[in-house]
């Protein structure tokens, strides 16, 4: 009898201990974001996609997520996405990728929601942009580069992947006012995303085109695109071109994304969101992606990346009216 008794106890605590377990899956499974919407305010092929999509991928290969989904909704370099973050008030699944091109675009495209507007959640990545040209370019060096454009700033159309106000735009126009070029008489041309910036430059209706060095890397691999020049002040791992102060002049540039959400999400689904942001940081698979892409690491979340928002906002329009461009 005392051993029968002993084998009920002891099946009771297995049945009890398997109980727990399942309570304890369901419990993990469930701190996992399902059904997530991700907004890149862009075409595909651009920074801000590249960055939703790389995201994403490394949110689910972590457990921290399910079904995310990243659509493209691009229009107004980011502020027509803007737009539709701000118009979806609540709604704590959706987020929005988006970085230093969307502050300028509000500027130059006097878009009525700001990033003021939204709630923020993590600023992601830095990167330097990149001087480049079509493999079969005349131009072998920057320094041949710049002695044309500096004979004639309007004959040479330089394209970026965002509009005016934007990281391109703002890269190109540092550099021509570096090399002695009026900002003012650079032929800018702007592109939705460095997707279709890459097929004007191959299709040789640009002369040079400026994007973030992520967006182009397998062209670049592959020998399609020669980078002139690198616009961070060291050169970039992997990449064959000297930085712009190399070539004598004064310019250092970087650029950064992170992520928004709309405005009004309650703080439960604002601090569930930080969290996983920040756990998606401090997987080994995001720190696999940021040595794949080349992305310094830059994260900061909450109220201090809101902080850094206002920042940006405040120099994107002393640069703009520096540069002669703010009221254009």
């Amino acid at each position: 009898m005392k051993v029968r008794g002993k084998v009920r106890s002891a099946a009771a605590v297995i049945v009890a201990l398997l109980l727990l377990a399942g309570c304890g899956a369901n419990a993990g499974s469930g701190d996992k974001l399902s059904g997530m919407r991700i907004m890149v305010p862009n075409s595909p092929g651009g920074g801000y996609d590249i960055t939703a999509r790389t995201a994403a991928k490394v949110l689910e290969e972590s457990g921290l997520a399910r079904n995310v989904e990243v659509f493209n909704l691009p229009g107004a370099g980011g502020t027509v996405g803007l737009g539709r973050l701000v118009g979806e008030k609540g709604n704590g699944k959706l987020l929005m990728s988006m970085g230093l091109g969307v502050v300028g675009s509000v500027f130059t495209n006097k878009s009525p929601a700001t990033l003021q507007d939204t709630t923020p959640i993590a600023k992601l990545i830095e990167e330097p942009d990149i001087i480049a040209v079509s493999a079969k370019s005349k131009y072998k060096n920057i320094e041949q580069l710049l002695a044309d454009w500096k004979a004639d700033p309007a004959g040479l159309a330089v394209g970026g992947g965002s509009s005016r106000g934007g990281p391109d735009h703002l890269a190109a126009m540092l550099t021509a006012k570096g090399a002695g070029v009026q900002p003012k008489k650079v032929n800018f041309v702007s592109y939705d995303g460095g997707g279709d910036l890459l097929a004007a430059i191959l299709g040789d209706k640009l002369a040079f085109g400026v994007s973030g060095v992520s967006e182009w890397r397998d062209q670049i691999d592959a020998g399609q695109l020669r980078v002139l020049a690198v616009t961070s002040d060291q050169r970039v791992e992997g990449i064959d071109a000297p930085t712009l102060k190399e070539a004598g002049l004064d310019v250092q540039f970087t650029n950064w994304r992170g992520i928004v959400a709309p405005p009004g999400i309650s703080d439960s689904d604002r601090k569930k969101l930080i969290d996983t942001v920040q756990r998606m940081h401090d997987s080994k698979e995001w720190k696999q992606a940021l040595e794949n892409n080349g992305w310094t690491d830059a994260f900061q979340i909450g109220e201090q990346f809101g902080a850094f928002l206002k920042e940006q906002n405040e120099q994107v329009e002393t640069v703009l009216s520096d540069l002669g461009l703010s009221s254009s």
